[in-house]
């Protein structure tokens, strides 16, 4: 008989907790539907993706953690919420056709973020071309991008400070960040749309975006290299 596994977790006032992670003396159905109980309530009870290394912490080394998964969003194929692989991890999220029901039930927008056109397209250009300062940004599009625009999309959560940049006075570069791989829907930036596909197909015209966001962005005022040598 195999031995146990067990897994450490603190109970909220400090005290570690031992959880039989194998369940060697349970028959193997219900052994599984106790992992997929456990694997749930976790991704429930969390407001953020859970990642699998989380978990794995919850059932044994045996346990096929993807078949897991892929049996409970089975379960869950007639109700209005579904489990999703965003951001790293796992979530609970309702479905889109709901959405309408939501916002007339709570009488707001939801979980919405209001970005101008030009932040959503200096958005999607730091998404594609990471990690990026704001001097190359600015170079990209020909026009002086601001500290405010930049502001705006880091206090949204999207971007966040980068690897310093192997330039004269090392500027900060950016990136963007779970919240906006969990917002957009994306598991990773390797869902990020292919720009090459899309031209192909004749959805995205790259000549008329660049066009369309230098009439968006305007002409701001110009700011010392200082300046952008520190912002973080």
């Amino acid at each position: 008989m195999a031995r146990p596994t067990k897994a450490r977790r603190d109970n909220g006032d400090g005290q570690r907790l031992l959880l039989d992670r194998a369940l060697d003396h349970l028959p193997p159905e219900v052994r599984w539907r106790e992992w997929m109980g456990r694997v749930e309530a976790v991704i429930f009870a969390s407001h953020q993706p859970v990642s699998r290394e989380v978990l794995a912490r919850m059932v044994g080394r045996d346990c096929n953690l993807d078949l897991l998964i892929d049996d409970i969003r089975a379960e869950l194929r007639g109700r209005p919420y579904e489990l999703v692989a965003v951001a790293g991890g796992w979530q609970h999220r309702t479905r889109p056709a709901f959405s309408d029901a939501i916002r007339a039930a709570s009488g707001a927008s939801g979980q919405t973020v209001d970005l101008s056109q030009s932040e959503a397209l200096v958005l999607m250009t730091v998404a594609y071309f990471q990690p990026i300062t704001r001097a190359e940004l600015s170079g990209f599009f020909g026009r002086e991008i601001s500290r405010d625009l930049v502001g705006n999309l880091r206090g949204a959560g999207f971007i966040a400070s980068g690897p310093r940049a192997p330039q004269p006075g090392a500027p900060y570069t950016y990136v963007t960040t779970k919240t906006f791989l969990s917002y957009f829907g994306f598991e990773t930036l390797r869902d990020l749309p292919d720009m090459e596909k899309l031209e192909d197909a004749g959805l995205l015209d790259k000549a008329k975006l660049l066009a369309d966001l230098s009439g968006a962005l305007g002409i701001v005022s110009e700011e010392a290299e200082a300046e952008e040598q520190r912002l973080p």
